[in-house]
């Protein structure tokens, strides 16, 4: 299997790869002292310039010679990276403290102190011993995987105290609204009829009521009503507009109400986006008369945000991750009537996970009531899978809508593309070169072989100037923004008012369209509202899709599939759909995610269509020809079977719902045998799972969290080193999106500006640190200093307050884990290292390791950048949006990165320098090699430094306390006491921290970091020592 090369140039076959990592991807040292002449040698393949020549033998012809010097040139770079590697040394007084302080925390005094003996590694890895364990000398950690020493003893499975675990329930607002009483009560549904009685008498009430009579739904509410009482489960189907999502929920509770029954109907509704949760829930609140929350009959509960209803009698909206959060603490949902699943349809993770749970609740809840909520016609394949329960359609509210697909926009439009240089995909080849999966291969093919007949067919509608278009604008990857703007213009000056909403895959394509139309003189007046809709863009200003404009206004809102489903713009009567939606699909067979725009499914297309016929007929404009609309999937792979499965396995692991694999196995649609097995291995190695599957401590602790492992693992370590404040800053940063938004025509003025925050840390997550720091002093100045820090570093306010309250999230999990005494994330006790710069990037890395890239610096004048390698990938990039992107000086020769993507090309996000002895604490097993006449550390056989074997002793012992101050952190919760400087805690966190802020200097022959004079000996090494 080939892929190609992160910039574009030549291929790389997997079973070339651990020869082109030795051979290509030298370290920073090695190339940060070269000759002029050897970057050249270097990539020509062949000998000459100073430093020596190789003569290639002389009876060899043509490719022999050409591979003899390849063979040369690798075996010459390979010496070289030997001679460059760091030198890592501690002097003794160092040494002494730190063998001292072990000494002084040695748990057993019966013992006998065992002095370590070096071992030599034989090979990448070592073969499993029968029994499932390893032998790796210098690894015993529940950190990096592998069973603790036989002299620790290994934690039990985690049974966390009841009495413990109440308490931290009801002290959790998060499960205020779960944790009520749901017995019936005559005083209560006597007021609850009155209250609906005096309703009725309101005229806002009656005004709304009209309007809720003119929808389908309530139409079939008598139909639907009957149809909850009498069964188990049932499946609503409807099209868009037809009310199911406010009035389905209402007509339960009424009809409870009106029956003398309202003190036990309690329906919860999910929905699959916060701003979905909120705006539903407050139009709901409207149309009973009511403020949303505030005790009365209608509320919403998401992450970090709640207005709840009352206790009884009542309807919660709210996202479906906290309904599995309620199910760690009450696996029955006793207090809950009425359980509906809206949009079941978007299959993302949680939805099918919560489907699978909710099928083996009915079997233990005789009571609950289950309505699952679809926008499309896929209700036979819910129904099915719960047994063939009824289903019932609900028509849509809509007015016609007229269909155009990509020929008939063109020859309406005229419409000639500006490049003319572009080849028909089906004339180029398959998918140019790209690497695809399977499924995406045959379709491509499929359209390929059906192309020349499709064009043909074209010929007795379309003129020939159409066709030629259609051929050259036949480009699987490309969405020509100028054909959607040119559509725009004519429909600006040839159709009656209302909203335009144009679908487009990404930000990228909604920044680029926004400043292709303000362009224009005419979208500059004051005619014209233009508004992008993404997750990107600050909350307040995706609040102005609702509003409708003034007479004489054009409102063009540019979105993602969010505009689908989960919002609904009323007055929108054009909708202009690219065609494309962006997907994360998870290799398996290559440990990658690739986020790349896929073609819509004729569900979406259905969706798309139905948001232009809500208040007029309407018109819908699809950005593809028919012959790609015939081969359009009916419906998106669901999300399980395309991500990752980490967090979701430890969901199953916290929820105590049994075997992984079996559990998942029961879902609608299962995730691969491969992918389960790989997010189990990834666990164990996390030492989040042990071989049993069972949660080890760690995993308890992670499984609480509520981010995926390696963030949470992160913020253990954060509350553990007392750096809390800011590992806290990044851990939100991480699982929610970092506070900086995309500044539409000044992104190299946003990209200086993120420069300056980063302070030449050389970190990505250092710089969304300094960021929030300062926003926080300038909020204390007050609302204009704030408002006028984030206008200059193009921050948004809303993403910074939505961090800090993420913040407050973990340090109360911190809390209730025992690992803090305050959830004040700024808690001077938490924070005592805060100040230390390496100390955090060792956290860093101990959150994300493995993911680690390889620096070489690039001394070629044109390409200044340095180049950049994984294990598994070879050449990748580092994203452009990073500090790093174009950073030309490193000092050390390793990044520590987040989320490796493909889209056009392998992309790091997210990344920041980690020095070695953060990877050598905070990395995987540790071996010592003996290299000709060198002594070396190896972290995972790859990250390679010179230095004596006591060092690694050092950090085994280390990491060993360690593993035992967690397991006594689950048996007896307390955090470290940094005064008493004669704990075992804190000694040991001490000695940790000692080893990791190690100062360093460099040798003297690295001194100049140009020159790279020929008479250094060795080139390029550098020490990594004591002051």
């Amino acid at each position: 299997m080939e892929t190609e090369e992160a910039d574009g140039g030549g291929r790389r076959f997997d079973g070339e790869n651990d020869e082109r990592w030795e051979r290509d991807a030298g370290f920073v040292g090695g190339a940060h002292h070269r000759g002029p002449g050897s970057e050249a040698r270097e990539e020509r393949g062949r000998g000459g310039g100073g430093g020596g020549r190789g003569k290639h033998p002389p009876h060899l012809k043509g490719r022999e010679i050409g591979l003899w010097y390849s063979k040369w040139g690798g075996m010459r770079r390979s010496e070289q990276e030997r001679k460059s590697r760091a030198v890592i040394n501690m002097d003794e007084s160092r040494e002494q403290r730190i063998a001292t302080l072990l000494n002084s925390v040695q748990r057993d005094p019966a013992k006998p102190e065992v002095e370590p003996v070096p071992c030599t590694s034989h090979g990448w890895a070592a073969k499993p011993e029968p029994g499932g364990h390893r032998c790796v000398p210098f690894n015993n950690t529940y950190f990096d995987g592998d069973e603790p020493p036989e002299e620790v003893k290994v934690a039990p499975k985690v049974e966390v105290k009841e009495e413990k675990e109440e308490r931290e329930i009801m002290d959790d607002k998060d499960l205020e609204y779960l944790f009520q009483e749901s017995v019936r009560k005559a005083s209560v549904d006597e007021e609850l009829k009155r209250d609906m009685q005096l309703k009725r008498d309101n005229p806002k009430y009656s005004d709304m009521m009209k309007f809720r009579k003119k929808l389908p739904s309530y139409g079939m509410r008598e139909e639907l009503v009957d149809l909850v009482r009498n069964n188990r489960v049932l499946v609503v189907s409807g099209e868009t507009g037809c009310g199911k999502t406010t009035q389905v929920p209402q007509f339960i509770l009424d009809d409870y109400i009106e029956r003398g029954m309202g003190s036990v109907c309690r329906v919860v509704c999910t929905q699959p986006r916060r701003i979905s949760a909120i705006s539903v829930a407050e139009r709901v609140a409207a149309e009973r008369a009511e403020k949303v929350g505030e005790g009365n009959s209608c509320g919403y509960q998401i992450r970090l945000q709640r207005q709840l209803p009352r206790k009884q009698g009542s309807v919660l909206y709210c996202t479906t991750g906290i309904i599995l959060q309620w199910l760690r603490s009450a696996p029955r949902l006793s207090s809950i009537s009425h359980l509906v699943l809206d949009e079941i349809h978007e299959r993302n993770l949680q939805s099918d996970v919560l489907l699978t749970i909710v099928k083996d609740l009915l079997k233990v809840r005789d009571d609950l009531k289950v309505v699952l909520m679809s926008a499309t016609l896929n209700a036979e394949k819910f129904s099915k899978y719960f047994d063939n329960c009824p289903m019932v359609h609900i028509p849509g509210f809509t007015y016609p809508v007229t269909e155009y697909l990509l020929e008939d926009v063109v020859e309406l439009l005229r419409y000639y593309p500006q490049k003319q240089d572009r080849k028909p995909r089906w004339k180029r080849g398959f998918m140019h070169g790209q690497v695809t999966r399977a499924e995406k291969e045959q379709k491509e093919a499929e359209y390929r072989e059906s192309w020349p007949c499709y064009a043909h067919t074209l010929r007795d509608k379309y003129s020939d100037d159409t066709i030629e278009v259609l051929e050259m604008m036949d480009d699987d990857d490309k969405i020509d923004l100028d054909l959607i703007v040119a559509l725009i213009r004519h429909i600006v000056m040839n159709e009656d008012d209302g909203a335009i909403l144009v679908f487009l895959p990404g930000w990228d394509n909604i920044s680029k369209l926004n400043e292709l139309l303000i362009a224009q003189q005419m979208f500059k007046s004051d005619r014209f509202v233009i508004i992008p809709l993404h997750s990107l863009m600050p909350t307040v200003n995706q609040t102005q899709v609702f509003k409708k404009p003034p007479p004489g206004v054009r409102k063009i809102v540019i979105a993602t599939n969010i505009a689908e489903t989960s919002i609904t713009i009323d007055d929108v009567v054009y909708v202009i759909d690219g065609g494309k939606i962006k997907e994360t699909h998870f290799d398996t067979q290559n440990n990658i995610s690739t986020m790349t725009p896929e073609w819509v499914s004729l569900a979406n297309a259905k969706q798309r269509k139905g948001r232009a016929g809500r208040v007029s007929p309407g018109k819908c404009y699809h950005l593809y020809n028919s012959l790609r609309a015939s081969l359009l999937d009916n419906y998106q792979l669901p999300e399980i079977q395309r991500t990752p499965l980490e967090e979701l396995c430890l969901q199953i692991k916290i929820l105590k719902l049994g075997s992984i694999a079996t559990f998942l196995r029961k879902a609608l649609d299962p995730p691969s045998e491969k992918a389960i097995e790989l997010a189990v291995t990834h666990l164990i190695d996390l030492n989040a799972l042990d071989r049993q599957e069972e949660l080890t401590p760690l995993g308890f602790h992670l499984a609480r969290m509520p981010v995926e492992p390696h963030i949470g693992k992160m913020i253990l370590f954060g509350g553990l080193l007392g750096c809390l404040d800011p590992v806290l800053t990044i851990a939100a940063s991480l699982s929610f999106k970092d506070p900086f938004f995309i500044p539409l025509g000044k992104e190299k003025l946003a990209d200086q500006r993120r420069k300056i925050l980063s302070k030449n840390s050389k970190s990505d997550h250092l710089t969304i640190v300094n960021a929030f720091l300062g926003w926080e002093e300038a909020k204390q100045r007050g609302f204009r200093f704030e408002k006028d820090y984030c206008w200059d570093n193009f921050l948004s306010a809303n993403t910074l307050q939505m961090l800090h309250n993420m913040k407050g999230q973990f340090a109360e999990h911190l809390l209730a884990a025992g690992f803090v005494c305050s959830n004040n994330p700024k808690d001077p006790s938490s924070n005592i290292n805060s100040e230390n710069e390496k100390l955090i990037k060792a956290v860093i890395v101990a959150g994300l390791y493995p993911k680690v890239a390889k620096i070489r610096l690039n001394h070629s004048q044109k390409r200044p950048f340095p180049k950049v390698y994984t294990k598994n990938d070879g050449k990748v990039c580092i994203h452009p949006k990073s500090v790093n992107a174009e950073e030309s000086q490193f000092r050390y020769s390793w990044l520590i990165y987040h989320l490796k993507m493909k889209t056009t090309s392998i992309f790091l996000y997210d990344c920041t320098e980690v020095s070695p002895y953060s990877l050598l604490f905070f990395g995987g097993d540790i071996s010592i090699q003996k290299d000709q006449d060198q002594e070396t550390i190896a972290v995972d056989e790859w990250i390679i430094f010179q230095s004596p074997a006591r060092i690694a002793h050092l950090v085994k012992n280390l990491r060993r306390e360690l593993d035992i101050l967690l397991e006594e952190k689950i048996k007896n919760p307390k955090p470290v006491d940094w005064s008493d400087r004669g704990s075992k805690d804190c000694a040991v966190i001490s000695a940790m921290v000692d080893l990791i802020t190690t100062q360093e200097k460099d040798s003297s022959s690295s001194s100049s970091s140009s020159s790279g004079g020929s008479g250094a000996a060795p080139r390029g090494a550098r020490m990594y020592n004591d002051y």
